[in-house]
């Protein structure tokens, strides 16, 4: 019989060596071997064997017992201590007594069956449960860098830069992503990435270099606060962990041009939203150039991407971990979000982004009011005021004509702290009416299938008009009205002569770059033609039916 139950013995409790011999065995002593074969002894002992070995064999695979892996070592309950020995833990005695029958019969070896539970070693005197040191505690903690919830992955870091757009007049900013124990140190302006193979898009000091604001201006990237990736072999090249975190980190930029509601949306806000709304709240956000009144302004979309307060890292003093991080944000073109492997691999469009502002201000609206004769509901205009430059200056007869054409009007000025309150103002219109500025970025809140009707000023600003709100606005899936003013509506007949080139080459205007453009075109006002733009509001109001 090959198995080891078979051929090990049992061992009995009690002192070894002071067994006594069995009566039998006495009693067969006194018999004459010719009187009594040696067949017959040698049946009874190999019963006798038999018999022990089937019972033992029985209780290694019973699983109704707790104890049955100590039995498989012929040891008693962990409760329990051997007699005649002094109080040594059960553990210890198993593993010396296993020593002693392995020294004897290295062949003998019990295999280990499946399915029993691991015992627990106990020490040779009882102690207080145990404690790790504080700095062994550290010490493992900084082996995870997430906490030690999930193992930390391996270093990555890849970068979108130089990606110029076809038709537009800049490059997209650099944005990288890092992946693996990232430290973000706010007072050296240092993200470092725990890199040993040394792999990825840095320079021979083993660093990159980026301004994190979402607007490649040459103009402004100057006062945007620069931020460094530092490449280092190994977690003891960084600095310590002062505080962790188990989400990822997006690091950006809040200079630039914004507190103009048109920027804070594109330069901003939109590739806020294309870079972390996937995360669903579980990224922490941390803000350079940081504005008080900007973060207080937007606070409700900075809450609904983030369930975390967002970190000045301006002032922040303790290293933030992180097991993942991206340094600036992707952006499309303004207003506009195109699909795109890398920048946008979810493909998120401007619906999405509609949806995500209403939700995020508590809007009602999705789509705008039933027209018609059984509902008797007038569709509803709000007209935006603008107090500054080109401003409508006969907007009261404006006002008076769509509302003899059957719209119910609302006109109020943008701009105000208030977004919430003005968001609100705008889902509650089927039609948003302005001339082109920064106020028409409001269409964002319009109702899906509501209609945009933007005032074009003087001076060949159709692709400003078209690419900045027209493009947009279908892409929100709104419906879109442009009507482009004559130099009999411009206040500029009043400051230029007709033969000059802003009436006979306004392309020479725009030669001039954005100083000219804001200089002549930006500081117009128009007075609309009423009988020409009649027929505009009433296409408006026919889309509103369709």
């Amino acid at each position: 019989m090959a198995s080891t139950a078979y051929t090990r013995p049992s061992k009995p409790p009690g002192p070894v060596g002071d067994r006594r011999q069995p009566r039998l065995a006495k009693e067969l002593g006194r018999i004459e071997p010719k009187k009594l074969g040696i067949g017959l002894v040698a049946g009874c002992c190999l019963a006798l064997l038999t018999y022990i070995s089937f019972a033992r064999l029985f209780a290694i695979y019973s699983p109704v017992f707790e104890s049955t892996s100590l039995v498989m070592k012929n040891a008693p309950p962990a409760s329990m201590t051997v007699p005649g020995t002094d109080a040594v833990p059960v553990q210890q005695k198993i593993e010396v007594d296993d020593e002693k029958d392995l020294a004897k019969e290295p062949e003998q070896v019990e295999p280990k069956e499946p399915g029993f539970p691991e015992e627990t070693k106990t020490e040779d005197k009882e102690e207080e449960p145990f404690q790790k040191d504080e700095k062994e505690e550290e010490a493992v903690v900084a082996a995870k860098p997430d906490g030690g919830e999930t193992p930390t992955p391996e270093a990555k870091m890849t970068c979108d830069e130089n990606a110029v757009d076809e038709g537009f007049p800049y490059a997209r900013p650099s944005v990288c992503e890092l992946t693996g124990d990232v430290r973000i140190s706010p007072t050296e302006k240092t993200m470092y990435l725990v890199n040993p193979s040394s792999a990825g898009p840095f320079d021979e000091n083993g660093e990159k270099k980026i301004r994190p604001y979402a607007r490649k201006d040459t103009f402004l990237l100057p006062g945007v606060v620069e931020v460094t990736i530092k490449s280092v072999p190994s977690g003891a090249a960084a600095p310590e962990c002062g505080r962790r975190h188990s989400v990822p980190a997006v690091v950006f930029s809040t200079a630039g041009y914004t507190d103009n509601f048109f920027h804070d949306n594109t330069d901003v806000l939109i590739p806020l939203f294309l870079s972390a709304s996937h995360h669903a709240g579980e990224v922490q956000l941390l803000i350079t150039n940081y504005k008080p009144w900007w973060v207080n302004k937007f606070a409700p979309l900075l809450k609904k991407l983030s369930n975390y307060e967002v970190i000045n890292f301006d002032k922040e003093e303790a290293v933030h971990c992180f097991p993942g991080g991206q340094l600036g944000l992707y952006r499309d073109r303004d207003l506009i979000i195109g699909p795109h492997p890398t920048r946008n691999p979810r493909n998120l469009t401007m619906v999405d982004y509609n949806r995500f502002l209403r939700r995020a201000y508590g809007l009602p609206r999705d789509v705008p009011a039933v027209l018609g004769e059984k509902t008797g509901t007038r569709p509803k205009m709000l007209m935006i005021e603008r107090k500054g430059t080109r401003k409508l200056l006969n907007l009261h007869a404006v006002r008076e004509l769509c509302e003899q054409l059957g719209f119910d009007v609302t006109v109020a000025e943008a701009g105000a702290g208030d977004v919430r309150g003005f968001a609100g103002k705008v889902n509650a219109a089927d039609v948003l009416l302005a001339v082109h500025g920064a106020g028409m970025t409001n269409q964002i809140f319009l109702p899906t299938g509501g209609v945009l009707v933007q005032i074009v000023p003087w001076g060949k600003m159709d692709w400003m008009a078209t690419n900045f709100y027209g493009q947009p606005a279908r892409d929100m899936q709104l419906r879109y009205v442009e009507y482009y003013v004559s130099e009999e509506e411009t206040t500029l007949k009043d400051k230029y002569p007709r033969d000059h080139y802003v009436f006979k080459d306004p392309m020479a205007i725009h030669a001039q770059g954005w100083p000219g453009i804001a200089e002549i075109i930006m500081k117009q006002d128009v007075v609309v033609n009423m009988t020409r733009f009649k027929p505009f509001l009433l296409q408006a109001l026919d889309q509103l039916q369709d």
